[in-house]
């Protein structure tokens, strides 16, 4: 058995449309799965050009929560204590930090050189934290 790809990924978000209007109108994604299961809203997004790498948007609740649990998670969550994390790469890291501050997202912090390239950081409106970066050639 051998295991060649991470296909998707899951963050909690507290309302999925905000999520949407987030991810797809601010960020750039595109929706790849927007599905009705009755027990859930199986809501997926993904960047351009790479559809099968999907970030699960999952209010929290059944099936995967009991209500008191599901409840715990959206507290943590509106705390800023349960944030999921992603890393995503920019050919321009200054740039994409102007259009993003253009645009209203909230940053964490400014485009920094490091060993490894510029990156900056923002947060969804659900406390969710994501790296953005330009990665400089590995040697």
């Amino acid at each position: 058995m051998t295991m060649n790809a991470v296909t998707r990924s899951q963050l909690y978000v507290l309302d999925q449309d905000e999520a949407l209007d987030f991810y797809v109108g601010k960020l750039g994604f595109e929706v790849n799965t927007d599905q009705d299961l009755g027990f859930m809203r199986w809501l997926t997004v993904n960047l351009p050009g790479q559809p099968d790498r999907e970030i699960l948007l999952e209010k929290p609740g059944p099936p995967a929560l009991d209500p008191a649990t599901a409840e715990q998670v959206r507290d943590l969550l509106t705390k800023g204590a349960l944030g999921g994390w992603l890393s995503i790469t920019t050919d321009d890291a200054h740039k994409t930090y102007e259009d993003l501050v253009a645009k209203g997202v909230d940053i964490t912090d400014e485009p920094t050189e490091r060993p490894y390239g510029i990156d900056f950081g923002i947060r969804d409106p659900f406390g969710n934290r994501i790296r953005i970066g330009q990665m400089f050639p590995r040697a």
